[in-house]
């Protein structure tokens, strides 16, 4: 069992950043890849970004490519996702998740975070 527990949502203006970060206590992290999805009130959960279990390779959504980057410190056991040039479109609960990098990026999820909200407004 891996336990993923996410920070640092809240409220920002368009335009501005946040981060928000996927802690993971124990000693399994370096056995995943890592993700973030999100889902916004109405839709279904989506892809945002996946990162490979050494930190090399990382994989994004067209709709955040630019934007935004994923990160992981496996000495912390931690992943991160830094938020730049946020739209009011980018608001959704941000979920972390532990899984294997496929096609799609992170297409097998074994684990998730609670969840954490991120608000853009206009």
């Amino acid at each position: 069992q891996v336990l993923l527990v996410e920070s640092g949502g809240g409220l920002v203006q368009a335009g501005g950043s946040l981060r928000v970060s996927c802690a993971a206590p124990g000693r399994t992290f370096n056995n995943y890849a890592m993700g973030w999805f999100r889902q916004a009130p109405g839709k279904e959960r989506e892809f945002v970004a996946a990162i490979s279990r050494s930190g090399g390779s990382t994989y994004y959504a067209d709709s955040v490519k630019g934007r935004f980057t994923i990160s992981r410190d496996n000495a912390k056991n931690t992943v991160n996702l830094q938020m730049n040039s946020l739209k009011p479109e980018d608001t959704a609960v941000y979920y972390c998740a532990a899984g294997a990098l496929g096609p799609r990026g992170l297409d097998r999820r074994d684990y998730w975070g609670q969840g954490t909200q991120v608000t853009v407004s206009s």
